[in-house]
């Protein structure tokens, strides 16, 4: 990757060279506030870009909104910027070099200093909420999990309005602060990051080619891969392969997949201030979920947790599970044996394309107690605004993790199109009443009526209505 940037710069400086020895006398196009607009799936075809290629045929570069250049003098002050993680910025990769360098000319320039306050993520919610209501924030850059921010924080006036100190999309990820973190018509929380979770189906592809079955990758790529095909490869997989009257290889691990039937239609439980069980596209995936139950289609519980489907799949005989790919690696060291894969969850009928969803969305938020914001967000972008050497994000992840392209592909395909789920929003929802009640085979129909008005109930509860 790295030899064809340098190919492609040396080119572009041969063309240079030709176009000053012709005497034309013209300035190079561009300047420092015009860079390549990019996207996290690269270009319409899956074919990763290189330096100064654009989306248009006559090469010229999209103009991208950068803040002008400000001068304060904070003197002194320590900026407290709070995670359940350490968000140091790390020396590990050359976006991460330019970063760092970033941030030192910054706290040169305007006289500051950073502390990265790191607080067990069992503690979180409870200690940051506390120090917000109290007017004593605990950082002056926060990290929030949206479902007790929106609307909730939001609403008591805690946090400041950001979404005008965040246009450039290079430093921002746009979709965060103006679609994620909105309420009336306002956006709280930023982020850096341009990736998105991945989720999806791991399967076992030693297994998938032991029981002779048609590979999964064939499905995507006839646009065939959707609920029925699932159901009908799941139930291909459970097999009885020594005659002993019981199944030892399975086709689906996960028995619950309420989450996944949810973004894969392309809906949620809840729209905003409303319940959403009446929508035709739930109703269609609450019918999946209640397909996979009454016709006995995953394996059976061994009364085991919420790992017991990853440890299912990590014995070598069931062929999928429905994940999120931060656990590739782990399966991966748990598997040696095992060739392990990556197809999108497939699409319900409500969909157009393949999706992936976060239910635990979190960002970054400046308490309203906190003085200047605009100061704190062009710090922000100033540190994040680099000409990145990867082609996507999560690039290096991906390539680390793939080995074969079509699963590389396949993560990049799905990333752009995450959901944010909220039923997690509402803690009176009875969310896991729900979902165990159509995992026990009762009726769709039984379900969403008993359950209506109290998922309506419990969300009013949290808009204040």
């Amino acid at each position: 990757m790295r030899v064809r940037k340098l190919m492609v710069l040396l080119l572009g400086l041969v063309l240079l060279l030709a176009a000053c020895s012709g005497g034309s006398g013209n300035p190079i196009s561009g300047t420092q506030e015009t860079v390549e607009s990019k996207t996290n799936s690269g270009t319409d075809n899956g074919t990763s870009k290189e330096p100064g290629e654009t989306e248009n045929s006559g090469g010229e570069e999209e103009e991208v909104y950068r803040t002008p250049e400000m001068d304060f003098d904070l003197g002194g002050k320590t900026i407290k910027i709070v995670s359940w993680w350490d968000m140091t910025i790390p020396e590990d990769t050359p976006d991460n070099i330019q970063r760092k360098k970033n941030l030192e000319d910054l706290m040169q320039k305007h006289n500051f200093k950073v502390e990265y306050v790191a607080i067990d993520y069992g503690e979180y919610q409870e200690k940051v909420t506390a120090s917000l209501l109290a007017g004593e924030p605990i950082g002056d850059i926060v990290r929030l999990g949206k479902t007790y921010t929106v609307p909730t924080l939001v609403k008591q006036d805690l946090l400041w309005p950001i979404d005008e100190y965040t246009k450039n999309p290079v430093a921002f990820n746009q979709k965060v602060t103006n679609e994620y973190y909105t309420y009336e018509g306002r956006g709280y929380g930023f982020t850096e990051n341009q990736a998105n979770l991945v989720q999806g189906i791991f399967y076992n592809r030693t297994l998938m080619n032991q029981l002779g079955l048609k590979p999964l990758q064939e499905y995507v790529n006839e646009d065939n891969w959707n609920w029925e095909t699932f159901i009908q490869v799941a139930k291909e997989a459970n097999k009885d392969t020594n005659n002993d009257g019981k199944l030892d290889t399975w086709g689906l691990a996960n028995s619950s997949l309420m989450d996944h039937a949810l973004y894969s239609n392309n809906t949620g439980l809840t729209k905003e201030d409303k319940q959403n069980l009446d929508d035709p596209a739930t109703l269609d995936a609450l019918n999946f979920i209640s397909r996979i139950a009454t016709e006995k289609i995953a394996r059976p519980t061994e009364g085991g947790d919420w790992t017991e489907p990853g440890q299912f799949f990590r014995q070598g005989n069931t062929l999928m599970y429905a994940g999120a790919l931060h656990e590739m690696s782990g399966m991966q060291t748990d598997m040696p044996d095992y060739d392990i894969g990556f197809v999108p969850f497939p699409k319900g009928p409500n969909a157009t394309e393949y999706h992936s969803a976060e239910a635990l969305f979190q960002a970054l938020t400046i308490p309203k107690a906190v003085e200047n914001p605009e100061q704190l967000l062009y710090i922000w972008e100033k540190i994040n605004d680099i000409d990145s050497v990867y082609d996507y994000p999560d690039q290096a992840s991906y390539e680390t993790l793939f080995s074969i392209e079509d699963d590389l592909n396949n993560a990049k395909m799905v990333a752009p199109n995450m959901m944010i789920l909220d039923h997690h929003t509402f803690p009176n929802l009875k969310y896991y009443d729900f979902v165990g009640e159509l995992n026990e085979g009762i009726s769709v129909s039984t379900v969403v009526e008993k359950y209506k008005s109290t998922f309506q109930a419990a969300i009013d509860e949290v808009y204040g209505k």
